[in-house]
């Protein structure tokens, strides 16, 4: 049983190309690390959770605003141009902005730096899908795998890269983490962009022809999607870690939260393992659906037991449902705007992890814990909307319907 699960991945990375996802893993580790790291740095800086919040916070509305852009730079110019590029402004940028804190600068240059560096924190995760559509543009299956791996990637990096930051911030030096995490950040995106024979090519236009037009059809709610699924991260964070102070056992927070995370982290392992006989449009419509019901009992839990099991149930649902809006993106958009369209995904998250962290502190504020989980369930709600909402255009074919007409070709011959 093990054996036959563990194939599909043994087949992609028997492969000597695929050792740019693990690279890519190492280098999207910042991702997790940079907004608790400036906020542990800050802090015990300035002794104000307050500014400390309000940096990361322009850090991360920086990166929100400019994704577009790097995704529209890298599709035209390539990722070995590109990245190198970004992650050295984005070096810079998180060096200068550590060494204002603690050399006590004016402090609008540490929100300067930190846009520097927020703005130019480059997606590796986005690339790293990028890559495998143009290395397995014609194994659909194939690449269904890779991408539930690459899910299970992001989840990985969301359970270390906190662990690695706070624990080095507490127990070596405020700046450690975030001295860690400049490593792994400039390390590993100068690797993966060093490794050129997987970079898809790039699509620049010469000619005076109009960019390929953007499937707004489909990508419009599949952003909407993922950011009413961040909404509903960022929610879920807060409330957890309010619910387990009221409990009585503050420390309880990241054990339920690395629950959750395993949760979607297993989900993710099986989704990868399954050939679906439905194509991702009705697998994201099921996972979404799969999210509302995840969040619906939450704000009635009586204690922490009991949450252990929900939110591991609930984590389910999570990586599928990301697989399949990844996948349902990647079907629909034109090559030359690939990255770019993935990258408004990936935004569409972060997106929504601010304003479902602060709605989350509203309600806790004013009414405890458990209502707060209210905020996640009413971005579960949206997910669905969206969801239901999302339109495929009928001259595209989704990998399950292409890897089924494969399966056809191959018995007729």
């Amino acid at each position: 049983m093990l054996e036959s699960a563990l194939a599909p991945y043994r087949r992609i990375f028997t492969r000597a190309t695929a050792l740019f996802s693990l690279t890519g893993l190492v280098a999207r580790l910042p991702i997790s690390m940079v907004g608790l790291g400036i906020v542990l740095l800050a802090e015990h800086e300035t002794g104000s959770y307050a500014f400390a919040g309000a940096v990361s916070a322009v850090a991360l509305v920086a990166n929100a605003a400019l994704a577009v852009v790097q995704g529209r730079m890298l599709d035209r110019l390539g990722q070995s141009r590109v990245l190198p590029l970004l992650i050295t402004v984005w070096g810079i940028g998180l060096a200068g902005g550590m060494w204002s804190l603690m050399a006590d600068w004016p402090t609008w240059t540490t929100f300067v730096l930190a846009a520097v560096a927020g703005a130019s924190l480059p997606s590796v995760g986005t690339c790293v899908r990028a890559r495998w559509s143009h290395c397995l543009t014609d194994e659909p299956a194939a690449l269904h795998t890779a991408f539930s791996f690459e899910a299970v990637a992001d989840e990985a990096v969301f359970l270390l890269g906190p662990i690695i930051v706070t624990t080095l911030a507490t127990a070596v030096h405020p700046a450690a983490g975030l001295t860690a995490a400049l490593a792994f950040g400039l390390g590993g995106t100068y690797v993966f962009a060093a490794m050129r024979s997987t970079e898809p090519p790039v699509q620049a236009r010469t000619d005076g022809r109009p960019a390929a037009a953007m499937p707004w059809a489909t990508i419009a709610p599949l952003t909407l999607l993922t950011l009413a699924l961040g909404v509903l991260f960022g929610a879920a964070e807060v409330a957890t870690v309010a619910f387990a102070e009221e409990e009585g056992h503050q420390g309880a927070a990241g054990f339920l939260l690395a629950l959750w995370a395993f949760g979607s982290l297993v989900a993710g392992l099986v989704s990868g393992a399954i050939s679906w006989r439905r194509g991702p449009l009705v697998r994201l419509r099921w996972g979404a659906l799969g999210m509302v019901a995840a969040m619906a009992p939450l704000a009635l839990v009586p204690s922490i037991p009991v949450m252990c099991v929900v939110l591991l149930l609930g984590g389910f649902a999570i990586s599928p449902t990301l697989i399949a809006a990844m996948s349902l993106a990647e079907g629909v958009l034109p090559t030359a705007r690939l990255t770019e369209g993935m990258m408004l995904l990936q935004t569409g998250v972060a997106l929504g992890l601010a304003p479902g962290a602060a709605l989350a502190g509203i309600v806790i504020d004013d009414a405890g814990a458990s209502p707060a989980y209210l905020v996640s369930l009413g971005g579960g709600l949206l997910a669905l909307g969206a969801a239901l909402a999302t339109r495929v255009p009928a001259s595209v074919r989704s990998h399950d319907e292409v890897a089924a007409a494969d399966g056809v070709e191959r018995n007729l011959a």
